[in-house]
């Protein structure tokens, strides 16, 4: 065998080494690489699996078209927002998603910043960050129709410590993209841009809804597995919840799972809207269930299951025609199982004495919680209306879980919702 010198260059370029082209040292080189391939190879990916990080949501909520008068028709204009939420997963970065959905202009977002809550509008100081877009500019336009997702931002995000994300609109906004019942206190300045503003002295103004805010992202660690989106209307939404409290049932939930599978969390992303239904759109509650479950739900990143309690308002404005709910529920059904996503049914509540109750609407609340329990597509049934009725008039709430207006549980009734549910959906 005729054997020649020749140089081997190294891939970093670093490092040159003359050996012998011979077969005994290809033998022998090659076998150093097998080794060192089966050695390196598992351990790193072992590592990527215990260390890897996917962008799921810690906060949501569904933006709806703006109201035909009032603050959200009126828009904002040399004005700062300060809005407050609740995060449901921890994260050591974070982006957020803004909604121009329903506008009718180019939106411009002057400055935007994102801080810890200290209490009311004042934010905790060192903790603000400006947040970027398009690679590092901090001034973004949203087309109508269209949303800004931000750059990342080093931040430690922890699920039960409130964020403070503050806007600045130097320009007409026109009609604002909302979310119309927030059960959180929110902020508007004087005129200014006071978004980094520590203190809250600036913000004079107090509402109870979200603007444009669609989404909060983290990356969080490998014990977070996805999310789970909670589908459904006013009492998805919170309504009746003790405000500022973060009482709302998706609240309860994720409190639960933080507490209870530590090893094996999910996200809980709130995806009610006061006054929705499945069938009929309305200027007021927002698009139909079925129109919004794209972008609602299908669209959003890492998420894993959906729990659906919808079909109060339906029945509450007059479709007492089972069937058709329940083919709405159907077409729910079969769109989420073809984006490889688990679903869970909710039985309908009791509403007795609410200002929905006829003999026609409990007739076809209860047919359409039959077929859920008994004959439906979900993949689990969690079973709210046993829970929390009343056993001596099963079409009543119990008066416990009543908020008074006889639809909307109170604090106890959601937490006693959020209670019901079993942890162990998470993990199939």
């Amino acid at each position: 065998m005729n054997c020649k010198k020749k140089d081997i260059i190294f891939d970093d370029g670093t490092a040159c080494h003359k050996v012998w082209k011979g077969w005994f040292h290809k033998f022998i080189i090659t076998g150093i690489l097998l080794i060192t391939f089966v050695l390196i190879v598992p351990a790193t990916i072992y590592a990527s699996a215990v260390f890897s990080k996917d962008w799921t949501g810690t906060w949501a909520a569904s933006p709806q078209a703006p109201s035909s008068t009032g603050i959200s028709n009126d828009g904002f204009t040399n004005t700062t927002l300060r809005l407050i939420v609740h995060p449901h997963i921890d994260g050591t970065e974070v982006r957020i998603r803004l909604s121009n959905r329903f506008g009718k202009q180019p939106l411009t977002f002057n400055a935007v910043h994102i801080a810890l809550q200290s209490f009311g509008a004042n934010i905790v100081p060192d903790s603000d960050h400006s947040l970027t877009f398009n690679g590092g500019n901090p001034v973004v336009t949203v087309l109508p129709g269209a949303e800004a997702l931000s750059d990342p931002v080093s931040m430690n995000v922890v699920h039960d410590v409130n964020l403070a994300l503050s806007f600045y609109i130097a320009g007409d906004s026109g009609p604002a993209t909302w979310h119309a019942i927030a059960q959180q206190t929110n902020y508007i300045s004087t005129k200014g841009d006071h978004a980094a503003d520590t203190q809250a002295g600036a913000f004079v103004n107090k509402v109870d809804s979200w603007f444009w805010l669609e989404e909060i992202e983290v990356l969080a660690d490998s014990s977070t597995k996805g999310a789970i989106v909670t589908f459904g209307d006013s009492i998805t939404d919170g309504v009746q919840s003790t405000p500022n409290e973060n009482h709302r049932w998706p609240d309860y939930f994720a409190d639960r799972i933080q507490k209870e599978s530590p090893d094996f969390k999910l996200a809980v992303l709130n995806e009610g809207i006061s006054g929705n239904r499945i069938l009929t759109d309305t200027e007021l509650f927002g698009s139909n269930a079925l129109a919004r479950l794209d972008k609602d739900v299908l669209l959003k990143n890492n998420v894993k299951a959906v729990i659906m309690l919808e079909g109060i308002n339906d029945i509450g404005h007059g479709t007492f025609d089972a069937a058709k709910i329940i083919d709405g529920m159907k077409m729910f059904i079969s769109r989420v199982h073809a984006k490889g996503i688990r679903i869970y049914g909710c039985t309908i509540l009791p509403f007795a004495g609410a200002k929905y109750d006829t003999p026609e609407g409990q007739a076809t609340r209860e047919s359409v919680n039959n077929w859920i329990r008994t004959n439906s597509g979900f993949d689990g049934v969690i079973d709210f209306d046993k829970v929390i009725r009343d056993p001596a008039n099963l079409s009543k709430l119990l008066p416990q879980y009543d908020s008074g207006d006889h639809l909307h549980p109170n604090d106890k009734g959601y937490q006693t919702m959020a209670n019901t549910i079993d942890l162990h959906i998470l993990k199939k």
